[in-house]
């Protein structure tokens, strides 16, 4: 990272890095799909789909309606939607890769029964020196008094900051409240599992 954190605090910069990270994702997707043996049978009901049968699976699945698959037209395009299951699964923040999160969290329940705790952390990055140190330019850490509102456009203006902040913090819960990778127990007692997730 560049001591001027020039592209952290670029405005464009996380939008057009996010975007090239999802179309690679996308990509590997697609080549993963590729290479399975049945593509020639995804392509042909790729070609078969019926548009207006679509159309109106859309409709009443957006309406709320619980649709069960009776004609041809309808089980091709259910199967359509499962097979591009498989390159949406690998795309950060799609549809799909939150279902496959969630599928995620009841095998975990199924292994290890009901979770003891739900915790919800939100660190205060605005108050917290460190943060400062990541979103300001000074190579030295030396924390220092600053006014509410100098604190709050320092950070505002570098998200980048933010988010490596949040990170540190939930890596140190982690690691040394729940005690997962430590040599210690965590002050919960003694944790057989866990799962995080980050609210979009």
């Amino acid at each position: 990272m560049y001591h001027d954190k020039r592209f952290q605090t670029d405005s464009y910069f996380p939008f057009v890095a996010f975007s090239h990270e999802q179309i690679k994702a996308c990509t590997t997707g697609g080549f993963l799909t590729t290479d399975r043996g049945n593509f020639d049978q995804i392509s042909d009901r790729l070609l078969a789909l019926n548009p207006a049968a679509l159309d109106s699976l859309a409709n009443r699945l957006g309406a709320g309606e619980i649709v069960h698959a009776e004609t041809e037209e309808e089980k091709n395009c259910y199967q359509v939607m499962r097979d591009l299951d498989h390159v949406g699964g690998h795309v950060p923040g799609s549809t799909t890769n939150k279902k496959y999160m969630r599928n995620e969290i009841w095998s975990l329940i199924a292994a290890k029964g009901a979770p003891a705790w739900f915790i919800t952390l939100s660190p205060a990055d605005v108050k917290h020196p460190i943060c400062i140190y990541y979103a300001d330019t000074n190579e030295e850490f030396k924390p220092k008094i600053m006014e509410h509102g100098d604190r709050f456009r320092l950070v505002s203006r570098n998200p980048v900051a933010a988010a490596r902040f949040f990170h540190l913090m939930v890596t140190l819960f982690i690691q040394h409240i729940l005690g997962v990778g430590a040599d210690h127990i965590g002050i919960y007692g003694q944790t057989s599992a866990y799962y995080g997730v980050v609210e979009q």
